[in-house]
């Protein structure tokens, strides 16, 4: 990663993020630097993402909706996009370690149109899923990501070299 890097995010990203360590109560500041490194033109995520997070009617979903900008869910129909989805979706289905059931599950879900957007212009994917080549139960985002040259990371290792800080600040007493 570089100093510039940019950074796609999938589902997954948001919502262990909602439900475990960066809830909204517990680390609003997670929440608020995703819009502020999306400002500086560094976060984004796809639509499809963001149908998938609507779906939950949740503390998330409402997120999206009222405080995400409407520029941080970019769209997935140009061409590019749409041309290296189609080619993942024929490396998939001619992959013989992945079931009818897990193809079809790739290719209804918005793993794969990440990918094919941060590939498309030179983004970084960021998962939480691990590099498994024996992977029969589903297709990891980093097997489709090494198979075509896009670079991932995990959201801690984004954070770090976008040098995000949640620091706690405790309130002065004034004493007389």
């Amino acid at each position: 990663m570089s100093g510039g890097s940019q950074y796609v995010l999938d589902a997954a990203v948001f919502i262990s993020a909602h439900r475990t360590y960066y809830g909204f109560d517990l680390c609003p500041g997670f929440w608020n630097a995703l819009r502020r490194q999306h400002a500086a033109k560094r976060v984004f995520s796809v639509d499809r993402v963001r149908h998938e997070l609507l779906e939950g009617n949740d503390a998330l979903s409402s997120w999206v909706k009222e405080k995400a900008p409407e520029t941080f869910f970019k769209q997935t129909a140009a061409k590019t996009v749409t041309d290296i989805f189609g080619d993942m979706m024929n490396w998939v289905q001619n992959e013989p370690q992945f079931s009818p059931e897990r193809k079809a599950e790739f290719a209804s879900a918005a793993d794969g149109w990440v990918i094919a957007y941060a590939k498309a212009n030179g983004l970084f994917v960021v998962t939480h899923e691990e590099y498994a080549p024996g992977a029969k139960r589903r297709v990891p985002i980093p097997n489709v990501c090494l198979e075509f040259g896009v670079d991932y990371c995990n959201s801690f290792e984004m954070l770090h070299e976008l040098k995000v800080q949640f620091v706690l600040r405790t309130k002065r007493t004034h004493t007389a």
